[in-house]
Formats: C-alpha cells, structure tokens, sequence
C-alpha cells in the first residue's frame, strides 16, 4: 500500500453506553454473552440490520453472520424495516446451512426480532434465541464490525440513484468480494470462505 501511496478509509468511531444487563420479561435474555468465538460452523449466529440511503428513501439490510468463519450466510434487503425483514434472512441462513441443529442466533432487542414471526421461526426450526441487552451495542459488535465494515469499504462513498443499485452493489460486496476474498486478522488473514475450507480439511 506504501509503495502505491495508498491509506486505508478511516472509521468513524464512536463509543456506546453500557446500560448493564436488566433483560425485559418475557424476553430471551443474553445468552451469548459477548462469546464471540465458536467452535465449528452453524454453532452461533449474530444478526442485526442496518440502512443505507438512496435517492428513492431508505433501503434496509438484514445479515446474519456466522461467528466461526465470519461469513455472511444470510441477508435481506427491503425498503421497509419489517419482520419479514429479518426473518428472511434467516431463512436464507437456515437453507444454505442446511438447517443445522444446536443453533444459538443472537440479535438486536428489536421488535422484528421480538415479533411473533421471527420467535415462531426460530421456535419451529429449534433455534435457540439470544438476545442484546437493551440499547447496547457492544452485545452484539461483530454485526456492528460488519456493518461498520460494509460502509467503509463500499456504501459510505456511493450515491445510489435507486434501491436497485444499492442492492446489487450489497449483494456484489457481500458474495463476490466479503465472503470471497476479504481478509480477516481474526482467521488467520484469509477470507470466510477459504477459512471454511481450511477448517474441513483440517
């Protein structure tokens, strides 16, 4: 990079509250516990949304991230922020991995991870359901490394004429460059998917 006078895009960082851990009744509490490490595949999942603006309004984006590999094995992008929203991903998440068994998916405490579908889903597929502790978001800072990630690295310097492009140029980010070919420090400086191949031939 030295050699070709290029710099990294900086992050813009800031430092969220920790309110303590008081879950709401009726809810999942926080299982996951800021274990952000897993054993194997499809063993902990992280999921969180987030928005990127284009000239027709908002287009929101749902991920899941497996913890293992880091790889995203689920998304969704609408122009609402819904329960469908997040439950499709999800259910992207559960057909490429094959719908495996001893999940733990953690989220936001949001109402569209907290509505009756989303439950019910994961209730259906036994999963088990962790959940952030209320307006913190430390709970859950491996979906914010992606998203900050994402933003850094593709959106923030786009202007999106339409949905249609912002969502072509998530999906190019996330399934031909993220998942594919970015490096990670946490594996060893390779990407997701060369991680997972390592780990099985291992």
């Amino acid at each position: 990079m030295q050699a070709n006078a290029l710099k990294a895009r900086p992050r813009r960082r800031r430092l969220p509250s920790d309110p303590g851990n008081r879950p709401a009744a009726g809810l999942a509490a926080n299982i996951l516990d800021r274990q952000f490490n897993a054993a194997g595949p499809n063993k902990k999942w992280v999921a969180d949304f987030t928005r990127i603006w284009t000239a027709e309004g908002w287009l929101y984006v749902a991920v899941v991230l497996d913890l293992f590999s880091r790889r995203i094995v689920g998304w969704s992008m609408q122009a609402q922020m819904t329960a469908d929203l997040v439950a499709d991903a999800l259910m992207m998440a559960l057909w490429r991995r094959g719908r495996p068994r001893d999940l733990l998916h953690h989220s936001v405490r949001g109402t569209q991870y907290t509505s009756e579908q989303c439950q019910s889903l994961m209730t259906e597929q036994g999963v088990t359901c962790s959940l952030s502790r209320s307006g913190n978001v430390w709970d859950n800072a491996a979906m914010e490394s992606f998203f900050s990630t994402l933003k850094t690295e593709r959106t923030a310097c786009k202007i999106y004429q339409t949905r249609d492009a912002a969502r072509a140029d998530v999906f190019d980010y996330i399934e031909r460059f993220y998942n594919l070919r970015r490096r990670h420090s946490t594996l060893g400086y390779i990407s997701p998917v060369d991680f997972e191949a390592k780990m099985r031939l291992a």
